[in-house]
């Protein structure tokens, strides 16, 4: 039955002997190499028509699945229903059942939609606790502070949101300002770190003009444990009717801006500070 190459003016005849060989349970790459025929177009023409024999079939793990997926379409399950059924994923779901008619809606647009909100607002609920508990987790990782890193974090913590001088205008002073009460706190307890007085210390409040200015100075002035008398008179930011803000609310309580009389002294240390811990981080030994 051998064939010369390039030579296929009898395609009848060879497509007698391709079917042939098929029917008798030859494979395609036997049929090639039976018929010498190396193009696989021509080869699949000459058995068009003919279905493979049975031995050459691979199983295929997911038949079983796809047919029980078909079934339960025709039942009117919807995708999430069948993917939860037969834990599948979506994709071969859609693929398995795609040329199948929808099911009928069973449930009006507002119900679909309840639902749907339901769903969402679980995941948010599964999602704040997660964050929660690694929040948490962190939190207890930390531990103690050592006076050390007491000391380094609030010079890192005040290079970053304090008041810094610039070569063009000289200022050497201390003056913190953030709206974070935790943030305060460790700038308050570094302060004692390096026994800075409170007496020394001055506070007053930033904040914008519509908001609970009475509320939030007796917010600030609870936090760093003095009179609302002893606080400075109040910065107003002045509201812009183009802006859209977002800081609002009952737990919007502004800024509070804490200045360190005589700080010349400290400044200068803490600019030193700050130039130690860069030199001490960017050293290649």
């Amino acid at each position: 039955m051998a064939h010369s190459s390039g030579k296929y003016a009898d395609i009848e005849s060879l497509r007698e002997q391709a079917v042939t060989l098929r029917r008798q349970g030859y494979s395609l790459r036997q049929i090639r190499d039976e018929l010498k025929i190396y193009n696989n177009d021509i080869l699949n023409r000459l058995v068009q028509g003919e279905p493979p024999p049975e031995w050459t079939k691979r199983p295929r793990a997911k038949d079983d699945l796809r047919q029980r997926a078909r079934e339960l379409r025709l039942q009117g399950w919807t995708y999430d229903q069948i993917e939860l059924e037969l834990g599948c994923s979506r994709s071969s779901v859609s693929l398995w059942v795609r040329d199948l008619p929808r099911p009928e809606r069973k449930r009006t647009p507002e119900e679909a939609s309840a639902i749907a909100r339901k769903g969402w607002e679980e995941k948010l609920r599964i999602r704040d606790e997660e964050r929660q508990r690694t929040t948490e987790a962190a939190r207890l990782s930390v531990g103690s502070l050592s006076a050390r890193e007491l000391f380094l974090a609030g010079v890192a913590l005040y290079w970053a949101e304090g008041q810094k001088s610039k070569a063009y205008q000289r200022r050497e002073a201390v003056i913190f300002v953030n709206s974070d009460p935790g943030v305060i706190q460790v700038f308050l307890a570094w302060l004692d770190l390096l026994d800075v007085a409170r007496e020394r210390l001055r506070f007053r409040v930033m904040i914008h003009e519509t908001a609970d200015v009475a509320a939030a100075e007796r917010y600030w002035a609870e936090l760093v444990g003095v009179d609302t008398s002893a606080l400075l008179r109040t910065t107003l930011k002045k509201h812009n009717p183009k802006t859209v803000r977002k800081n609002t609310g009952e737990a919007y309580n502004g800024c509070l801006v804490i200045r360190v009389l005589q700080g010349a002294e400290l400044y200068r240390r803490v600019e030193g500070w700050w130039c130690g811990i860069v030199g001490a981080a960017t050293a290649t030994d």
